[in-house]
């Protein structure tokens, strides 16, 4: 698993194009869910090693929420081969979301 920080949209942009399995989760420092839900997240993620999970801070690139659709935070976006295939925000059920995640992976890369 490799983790990024892109700091505009046109790194986001390249990350999604280049990598097979991309984890976006959109984010602001003052948001206590974010900052709750963020360490767990990175944990499912951990354990998929072709994954890229790239944490954006939406008051360093605001841009991606008009982009993405993001109209709440924290938002979870997962890419597999340029395509959205998980969406969550807000309350998020880790179990469901590492189950979901993980099926892709397996899908993806075995």
């Amino acid at each position: 698993m490799q983790t990024t920080d892109p700091a505009t949209l046109q790194e986001i942009t390249d990350r999604i194009t280049e990598d097979p399995y991309v984890v976006l989760y959109l984010s602001r420092p003052g948001c206590g869910v974010c900052t709750a839900l963020k360490p767990k997240v990175l944990g499912i993620t951990e354990e998929l090693p072709e994954a890229r999970f790239c944490h954006v801070d939406l008051n360093q690139v605001p841009e991606a929420a008009g982009e993405y659709s993001v109209y709440t935070i924290p938002a979870i976006l997962v890419f597999v081969d340029r395509r959205e295939t998980i969406r969550e925000a807000r309350y998020v059920s880790l179990e469901d979301l590492k189950n979901r995640m993980t099926r892709l992976y397996h899908l993806r890369f075995e």
